[in-house]
């Protein structure tokens, strides 16, 4: 039974995707990956629920079974005495001003597969996630808080994240900083695992390098990523101590 002082909690959340989320739990329980996809159109469906959990409200994720039989992820809430009241009111809208700089500073380039694309088509985004760390400070001398993301770039980091025992336990804001998604070029993690990263994108005129890489790597019966870790292990051999 939710209480008087929850329920207004809870109606204080304005953030769209989050009173999706809200309001169908409110009314069925849960609310399963596939409503998210189906019924409210969001391809991203741990997106919306993120934005709940952003919001101070406590999700617990479940497994449950899809329209067909597959085993799928259900949100319902979780344990109200957790409610961050101090997340309350979201995150902020990030100013015009630090994309401007953040792209200016970049390159316009994409902080994480160094694809160059226009202003519109990045992302601010939270180097420590807003979940792990909350609002930080901003301004032109903040911006090292921030990074520039590609669409792509971004709906991986958050996949990566969601799964992180630190992002899932204890929220160490030094653990974020050291990890890839924080910081690709001096890095010690990825989400926890020993894992190292090379994001590579072939633009414009190198497109014809890519596809020749993809023709050799079709005749050796090899990934792409698999034919050239061979070639660089030999190039790396091949190179004098």
């Amino acid at each position: 039974m939710l209480t008087k002082e929850v329920r207004r909690l809870l109606k204080s959340i304005t953030n769209k995707r989050a009173r999706v989320v809200i309001d169908h739990i409110l009314k069925h329980g849960q609310i399963t990956t596939e409503d998210l996809e189906k019924q409210y159109g969001y391809n991203h469906p741990p997106r919306a629920a993120r934005d709940v959990r952003e919001a101070g409200i406590p999700l617990d994720s479940i497994r449950v079974k899809s329209s067909d039989g597959r085993s799928i992820v259900a949100y319902k809430f979780g344990d109200f005495t957790r409610i961050r009241r101090d997340r309350l009111s979201g995150r902020l809208a990030p100013p015009k001003e630090l994309k401007t700089e953040l792209h200016k500073a970049g390159g316009g380039r994409c902080y994480i597969c160094s694809g160059r694309y226009e202003t519109r088509y990045l992302q601010v985004d939270h180097r420590v996630p807003y979940e792990v760390a909350g609002e930080t400070k901003r301004g032109r001398e903040a911006t090292g808080n921030f990074m520039l993301l590609c669409g792509s770039c971004n709906r991986a980091k958050s996949r990566s994240c969601e799964h992180c025992g630190n992002w899932r336990g204890e929220k160490k804001s030094t653990v974020c900083s050291r990890c890839y998604w924080a910081n690709p070029p001096v890095y010690v993690h990825v989400a926890l695992r020993p894992v190292r990263r090379a994001d590579i994108q072939w633009e414009e005129g190198e497109v014809a390098e890519y596809e020749r890489l993809r023709a050799q790597s079709r005749i050796a019966a090899e990934s792409i990523p698999e034919y050239i870790k061979r070639l660089l292990r030999h190039a790396i051999s091949d190179r004098p101590q």
